[in-house]
């Protein structure tokens, strides 16, 4: 799926003429009004796995909303890079660790933000919860439904909050496509889904020795390599279909409103011979009242990216790189647009004029400029899941996502993993 600049630009102008006069338009902007939770101050938090992800999680943790505590990881040299983003961001320095059952012990924190290799999560999650904390755990939810179920338990029983990191719950974007979109009709019947996430690369990470003589063994990693590429190696990792299916999968099950019934999948390790989990997978989920959706996610060709497509019987709404909207009615391609523009401003995007945009529903004066873009920064839905996570420890404000529907996508694709390995359409 690519479009062409007029096709974006008529797209882009669609999305927006649909949202106008509509609350959804509110979507695209409350980031902008919301402040930091005042009752409280900032939530003590601790950050547990700091690789790559959790880095970025940390870069995005607005200190209104969070006071980091504490950073843990097993890998020194992660440490180091995560307290050079504490430096860059003029932050205080946070105390280390490498153990997480140590720093839950030590240290006061209200909550602890999990990025820790997969296998982890429902050990490290209910650990957290019975120590009293609020758990923000990233996707896939666990490695297992076993341990999905546990940390639902264990939240319940420690009264305490439990979010998975599904960041596209919080992107004004995906709000606005589905209240003013979905919700409200304009695409008409949906039978049919496309998600895409293709890429042109091994997902192999290189080698950093953290420091002479460092063992990762006693972690439960016989290698540097088993540290560093775990996500290649079914003992820690579900591969693609967690990494990447499952935030798919969680926006078609709560476009859709429906959970996946059955699943039929294939895959291989089909170009790289260096890994355990599958390099190519394709999957169809397949939902009540006939509707499908069709995964695919390759590591040999990178043109059409990631995307996700819903396709109506009056509209196509298609959601790119979690930072832009297009939509196309089916028998009106022409349709005059009404321009607005969503630009990031300060802490999340903000409704502003374009060239064709007049005085009216959004309360501004006309302005020319360029053609109207619903298109936000990709990390500023990270930092709007950390922020509306503290607000809810802070305040009550609803998570975006929650555990129970977590779960749901993660035993869809732990499903797509078997269904692939036994050849079969299996029952989700």
């Amino acid at each position: 799926m690519n479009l062409t600049p007029e096709q974006q630009e008529l797209g882009r102008r669609n999305f927006l003429r649909a949202l106008a006069g509509t609350p959804a338009v509110a979507a695209l902007a409350a980031a902008a009004a919301v402040k930091g939770p005042v009752r409280g101050g900032p939530v003590k938090v601790g950050f547990i796995g700091l690789g790559g992800q959790g880095r970025l999680l940390l870069e995005q943790t607005d200190p209104a909303y969070a006071e980091v505590r504490a950073l843990c990881d097993v890998n020194p040299l992660q440490l180091r890079k995560a307290e050079a983003v504490l430096s860059k961001r003029k932050l205080a320095p946070a105390a280390r660790y490498a153990e997480w059952k140590e720093m839950l012990e030590k240290e006061d924190l209200e909550a602890v933000i999990v990025a820790a290799p997969l296998w982890l999560h429902a050990e490290i999650v209910v650990a957290a919860l019975e120590a009293g904390k609020h758990v923000l755990c990233e996707k896939m939810m666990a490695w297992d439904v076993a341990g999905c179920e546990r940390m639902i338990a264990a939240a319940e029983k420690a009264d305490k909050l439990l979010e998975i990191g599904y960041q596209r719950a919080y992107n004004p974007v995906y709000q606005a496509a589905y209240d003013g979109i979905v919700r409200s009709g304009v695409l008409g019947d949906m039978y049919h889904a496309r998600l895409v996430w293709h890429r042109n690369q091994s997902w192999r990470r290189p080698l950093e020795e953290p420091e002479p003589g460092y063992d990762p063994s006693r972690w439960g990693y016989p290698s540097l390599e088993h540290l560093i590429n775990w996500r290649l190696y079914w003992r820690y990792s579900k591969g693609l279909f967690a990494e990447l299916a499952s935030h798919q999968v969680n926006v078609a099950n709560w476009f859709f409103g429906a959970l996946p019934e059955a699943v039929m999948s294939s895959g291989g390790v089909l170009r790289f011979k260096d890994r355990e989990v599958y390099d190519h997978v394709y999957a169809t989920f397949e939902y009540p009242q006939g509707r499908t959706a069709i995964f695919s996610s390759i590591e040999s060709n990178a043109f059409e990216h990631y995307y996700e497509m819903y396709l109506g019987t009056k509209g196509t709404l298609i959601l790119r790189g979690e930072t832009e909207a297009f939509l196309f009615e089916e028998g009106k391609r022409g349709a005059p647009p009404t321009g607005l523009e969503v630009a990031l401003k300060g802490s999340g995007p903000a409704l502003e004029a374009s060239e064709s945009r007049v005085a009216d529903a959004a309360g501004g004066s006309g302005a020319r400029g360029t053609a109207a873009a619903p298109r936000i920064e990709r990390n500023a839905s990270y930092r709007l899941q950390i922020s509306g996570f503290c607000s809810a420890v802070r305040t009550g404000r609803p998570l975006a996502c929650g555990p129970e529907r977590a779960m749901h996508s993660a035993r869809a694709c732990i499903r797509a993993n078997e269904a692939v390995e036994s050849k079969t359409r299996l029952a989700v």
